[in-house]
């Protein structure tokens, strides 16, 4: 038996750090993102040979293990470990035999939510396998668990949320682990142009996006006036770019996005640095009304709204910067598993 699951990386249009702790604990947070035709993979293929087999293929790493009731998380891997590790406490009750095959259409530190996305794809294919009785709602805190509290990795939650559900989503975050996602239905042409007017474009730089959100956490634990200031603008954001998608005043959609930028960047130290900035304004230059990083900050991938027919010209200025435009789609779908 083979079980095979795939979850699909996000787009994070507006309110980025208010799904955060403490953040959406103090004011509520909200956030506005789209899944796209990216994902992560995984292929789980159940074993009797008391071995535990790793293989991340996109990073060119395979450890094997001695089946456990735990794995020590320390070292290469440790998401796959702690997924593991969380599945036989709470559900299997006993150590498990398997391989574990892995890839991610982006790099980890893109800003497209790669490392959550894996995170559900893995627990997808072990809830196939075990038949696991999860919503999606279940999967996605069990990975949110994983990431924060388990291997206390610093971030927030929309990835997780993003990835099992699918499509475009305005979420709402609060106190006490509280998660509203509202599906929002769009007219099928207003998707159409709003997905041929953002380029998708990879800076050729990751970042450790945990650096940035601990000082971000640490500016709202001071209640810094400007960050925390910043990331009200972010949250209203969110509201007025649903509402012009929503009524199809896309044309909106850029300035509201230059808008969040401008404020995103007084949210912490490293958001963004002069060879993202000089894109930015190529970009601007070229006919882009607006764009952002689409994560944290600090590098991975950039996403820019260009009305009418200026992606063209968009696209050609930024070639002298080295990066690479991804082509991709909206993706309805959230976390799928099967067996092969």
């Amino acid at each position: 038996m083979i079980i095979r699951a795939k979850s699909p990386l996000r787009l994070g249009f507006a309110g980025g750090g208010t799904d955060v702790s403490p953040y959406s604990e103090l004011y509520g947070g909200a956030i506005l993102n789209a899944t796209i035709s990216m994902y992560a993979y995984a292929t789980l293929e159940p074993q009797n040979n008391g071995k535990i087999v790793f293989n991340a293929i996109d990073r060119n790493l395979k450890l094997e293990f001695d089946s456990s009731a735990e794995l020590d998380t320390a070292g290469e891997l440790p998401l796959l470990k702690a997924i593991y590790n969380k599945v036989v406490k709470k559900f299997a009750k006993k150590p498990l035999s398997f391989k574990l095959t892995t890839f991610v259409d982006a790099p980890p530190g893109s800003g497209l939510g790669s490392s959550s996305t894996l995170v559900v794809s893995v627990l997808g294919a072990f809830s196939e396998w075990l038949q696991l009785p999860l919503g999606e709602y279940d999967i996605a805190h069990l990975a949110y668990e994983i990431e924060r509290t388990d291997l206390g990795m610093k971030g927030g939650k929309q990835d997780q949320y993003a990835a099992t559900f699918g499509g475009v989503n305005f979420m709402e975050f609060y106190a006490n682990d509280k998660v509203i996602v509202n599906p929002l239905k769009i007219k099928a042409d207003y998707l159409r142009e709003l997905e041929f007017n953002m380029l998708l474009y990879y800076t050729g730089t990751s970042r450790l996006s945990s650096k940035i959100i601990e000082t971000q956490v640490a500016n709202v634990e001071k209640k810094k006036e400007g960050p925390v200031a910043a990331m009200h603008v972010l949250k209203e954001q969110a509201v007025r770019i649903k509402e012009a998608i929503l009524k199809g005043n896309l044309d909106e959609v850029g300035m509201l996005l230059d808008y969040g930028w401008q404020h995103k960047k007084k949210m912490a130290e490293d958001i963004t640095n002069q060879t993202i900035d000089e894109m930015y304004e190529e970009a601007r230059k070229a006919g882009a009304t607006g764009g952002k990083l689409t994560g944290a900050g600090g590098g991975g991938f950039m996403v820019f709204y260009c009305p009418k027919n200026t992606r063209y010209e968009v696209r050609k200025a930024l070639e002298k910067f080295g990066g690479q435009f991804r082509d991709y789609s909206f993706e309805e779908s959230g976390l799928t598993a099967w067996k092969a």
